[in-house]
């Protein structure tokens, strides 16, 4: 009778210690899941802190260009005579260094692409370029009075210039101009080709709008 007590005594201790170690394990658990919770959060924190000093840092690159769009789209026409068809200021090959790149027509519709330097508008280099949409942009500059280095112009007074293209879609064919701000706000413009009148981007806006509610979501 007294070694069946002792026995029982025995495993009512072990049940008792067994469940005692498992509420430590779980109880490790909360504290190990809190933790890599809070480590994630930190190092998502971290990436969008990285990923806003890049954004910060292409503006700064980007303000800081000491030669304009049009200045660069004059000194790639005295290198490469032609149409110039957009202009781009833009990393080289993803590097440090940006430099302004012009996509010039030639008279015998041949397709270059100027590279210039943004610190002294001095041409870096240039190379051809096969394109499919030559008879499309030639009919969309038909007529027109506004070159793309008039309509960089036109647009520097909303901003840095970082962008001159010719929009040959749809029925509403115009140049399409993007600019920045100090702190690196963007924005996006339609030059006319007769008049050189510049207005907001509003479909561009709207399409920007739509892509922010779907992040939400």
């Amino acid at each position: 009778m007294k070694r069946n007590i002792v026995i029982a005594a025995v495993t009512a201790a072990a049940l008792i210690g067994g469940g005692t170690a498992t509420a430590l394990a779980t109880t490790g658990d909360d504290q190990g899941s809190a933790r890599q919770a809070a480590t994630t959060t930190q190092l998502s924190n971290d990436d969008a802190r990285d990923d806003d000093g890049d954004r910060n840092d292409d503006a700064e690159k980007t303000i800081s260009a000491d030669v304009t769009a049009s200045e660069a789209i004059a000194s790639a026409l005295k290198h490469t005579s032609g149409t110039v068809v957009s202009a781009e200021l833009d990393d080289e090959d993803d590097g440090d260094k940006v430099v302004w790149t012009v996509d010039v027509l030639s008279g015998d519709n041949t397709w270059h692409s100027v590279n210039v330097d943004p610190a002294n508008g001095k041409v870096l280099g240039a190379h051809t370029d096969d394109e499919d949409d030559t008879a499309q942009v030639r009919a969309a500059l038909k007529g027109s009075s506004v070159t793309a280095e008039e309509a960089a112009k036109a647009a520097a007074g909303k901003g840095v210039v970082t962008s001159v293209d010719l929009d040959d879609d749809g029925k509403g064919k115009s140049w399409e101009a993007e600019t920045r701000k100090s702190g690196g706000a963007e924005q996006d413009w339609k030059i006319d080709l007769a008049s050189g009148k510049v207005t907001a981007d509003r479909a561009d806006a709207q399409d920007d709008d739509a892509d922010d509610a779907d992040d939400q979501d």
